[in-house]
């Protein structure tokens, strides 16, 4: 179930890492924008009415054969259109500029000087500013009717524009941080020359879901997945909004919960609890960890989990009567991260996403929250009344510690890492960290090593802890945590958490890491 909006921007996805990263900067001028892929015909382009048109990054070279291309229709519809990188690249040599290799090839933080001509894009910027680069090729020729706006020491064409046209080209990735005036750039662009009204509101999105989902169920029963995590927790509130009693919300307890998560969640959500939801509870802890036993890969692992679940939900279903739609609290990293939403590799499966049995059982699956960033969801959380403690809490996987767990999977390693995950939570509360930092938990790594602990030699695991900021969770830097508390939590960890002997901290960004393990 996806949402109508009035007006939106698209981004044109030509495989660029920073694909979502653009979307999300342009949400952030309040225009509502969605992703897709390069091969999308031009005739459904057409149907979907876009304010403007953004063009991302790629890996290829655009004069390539086989390179990820564009008709040179795109350019010709009236709609204003913006190149980033690769996007630039390929929109001078669809309209006639060349495109060469770099006698120098240009990587992160560079100097870009403004040329002396108007352009709406760099209305009252200063002469100089640094933006980040990361490209092979360069434009060596303009196409007909452009004008350069931008150079730097090594490339003539940092940025042109088409004014009469409304085409723009940009070299360099005004959506990362590392660009100064990124976010005026893209905002001016979306704004003052496609005209968007900037009108996206996450209190509007909530009403009008609620609306179009109370028209699209009707009468109907609905079975909600409720995890007790940020996505499905809103996700439920909504849909309880919208049918009232008609919702059932399911709680399954896989196992892989964090250390008294299914308590908790119960007494949250539960039938005495704050919200008017008929609530289930299902303890499922021993048929997970019988599907999972022996399993080591990620994906599979995934895969079973999100099986499992679903078969889960239709035996409830079957219980309780005629069951016509299931929520799922799927969100716009997923879709994208799964490889549904662009050009982008798949990074990993979600089990809410693309990869449920053909035996449901039910009409369709509602996802209210499909849309929405991370960030986006908690703003509709707290639209809708949900406490600020719940709605701000710590993300959690749907497939919960089985991803944390590198390896196969048994009971002794999830009590392993839920204790381990409990003492690093309780210590970042109380060093006052624990707002923080955006994610944090522990995962049990795959790796064993000799110790020594009293007197004995063991031979037992270690700890990984993570705990990174973020902004809209698809890029991440490590949370600089004082030495003093992780010394901590390590001493806490290997006296208190049984066979484990060491503790790493994980200081890797994202990219090139994930923010999970699997």
């Amino acid at each position: 179930m996806n949402t109508i909006q009035q007006e939106k921007v698209i981004v044109i996805d030509f495989g660029g890492q920073y694909n979502q990263l653009v979307a999300r900067r342009v949400r952030e001028c309040q225009v509502y924008c969605e992703i897709w892929s390069y091969k999308t015909p031009l005739d459904k382009i057409r149907e979907m009415n876009p304010k403007g048109i953004i063009l991302t990054g790629g890996p290829n070279s655009v004069y390539l054969e086989g390179a990820a291309s564009a008709p040179k229709e795109l350019f010709e519809m009236g709609i204003p259109v913006l190149g980033l990188c690769y996007g630039a690249q390929l929109m001078m040599h669809v309209l006639g500029g060349k495109v060469e290799r770099a006698p120098e090839r240009e990587y992160g933080r560079t100097k870009v000087i403004l040329d002396p001509v108007p352009s709406p894009l760099y209305e009252r910027f200063p002469s100089t500013m640094t933006c980040w680069m990361s490209h092979n090729d360069y434009i060596s020729q303009l196409a007909p009717g452009f004008e350069v706006t931008a150079h730097t020491d090594n490339c003539p064409v940092a940025s042109a524009q088409c004014v009469e046209k409304n085409l723009y080209a940009i070299q360099y990735h005004p959506e990362v941080l590392h660009t100064e005036f990124g976010k005026q750039i893209l905002s001016h662009f979306v704004l003052d020359v496609c005209e968007c009204a900037g009108d996206w509101r996450m209190d509007d999105f909530a009403e009008q879901q609620i609306e179009a989902i109370r028209s699209k169920v009707g009468s109907g029963k609905v079975l909600c997945a409720l995890s007790g995590g940020v996505d499905s927790s809103v996700a439920a509130v909504l849909l309880s909004r919208a049918v009232g009693k008609n919702l059932t919300c399911v709680f399954v307890d896989h196992g892989l919960l964090r250390k008294d998560e299914g308590d908790l969640v119960e007494s949250v959500f539960g039938n005495d609890g704050p919200y008017d939801l008929n609530f289930i509870r299902i303890n499922a802890q021993d048929r997970f960890y019988v599907r999972l036993a022996g399993v080591t890969e990620p994906e599979r692992k995934r895969r079973i989990i999100g099986e499992e679940f679903i078969r889960v939900f239709e035996e409830v279903a079957h219980q309780i009567g005629a069951v016509d739609y299931l929520v799922q609290g799927t969100i716009y990293p997923d879709v994208v991260e799964s490889g549904l939403g662009g050009e982008s590799a798949v990074i990993k499966s979600h089990h809410n996403v693309g990869g449920l049995p053909d035996l449901v059982d039910f009409k369709e699956i509602i996802e209210p929250l499909r849309d929405l960033f991370k960030d986006e969801v908690r703003k509709v959380g707290l639209h809708l009344g949900i406490p600020e403690d719940l709605v701000l809490r710590q993300p959690f996987p749907g497939p919960g510690l089985g991803i944390r767990i590198i390896g196969d999977i048994t009971a002794e390693k999830v009590k392993m890492v839920q204790n381990a995950d409990a003492i690093f939570r309780e210590e970042m509360k109380e060093a006052g960290l624990e707002r923080g930092a955006d994610q944090y938990f522990a995962a049990l790594t795959n790796v064993r090593s000799v110790g020594v602990m009293g007197d004995e030699r063991t031979y037992d695991y270690a700890i990984a802890l993570r705990s990174v900021n973020t902004v809209d969770f698809m890029t991440a830097d490590v949370t600089e945590i004082p030495y003093s508390v992780l010394k901590k939590v390590m001493t806490r960890i290997v006296n208190e958490v049984d066979h484990v002997n060491r503790v790493f901290y994980d200081i890797t960004s994202k990219p090139p890491g994930t923010i999970e393990y699997e």
